[in-house]
């Protein structure tokens, strides 16, 4: 099965994310979507396999979300366009498959997604 992860290799927990899906041998695709942004398309895409909402996505304890953005009363596309501008605002890493896809921050999350496939 083929898995892409959305990494920030700045991360801890993307890197060790990362690690472990190679370990366990699947093909997997790297975005670093710090270096290569989403698009709005594949932004709503990740959420809608996620089945989250657009504000379960947003790291909100960075210092943009709180000194810009944390007030404001925001829809659903304008979250999104702040996401896509400011793609360190993304929780990571996100591991997606062709169905559906899981944030692996805690390993948990990752192991249960990878024995769902």
């Amino acid at each position: 099965m083929k898995l892409t992860i959305y990494h920030n290799n700045g991360c801890r927990k993307s890197r060790e994310a990362l690690e472990y899906i190679e370990t366990k041998g699947y093909d997997v695709e790297i975005v670093e979507y710090l270096k290569t942004p989403l698009s709005i398309s594949e932004l709503k895409d990740l959420i809608q396999l996620l089945k989250i909402n657009p504000m379960e996505l947003v790291r909100k304890n960075e210092s943009i979300w709180k000194e810009n953005f944390m007030d404001q009363k925001m829809t659903d596309s304008q979250l999104i366009a702040v996401l896509i501008e400011n793609p360190k605002l993304i929780q990571r890493p996100i591991i997606k498959s062709v169905t559906n896809a899981v944030i692996g921050r805690q390993m948990d999350n990752l192991i249960r997604f990878l024995k769902s496939h």
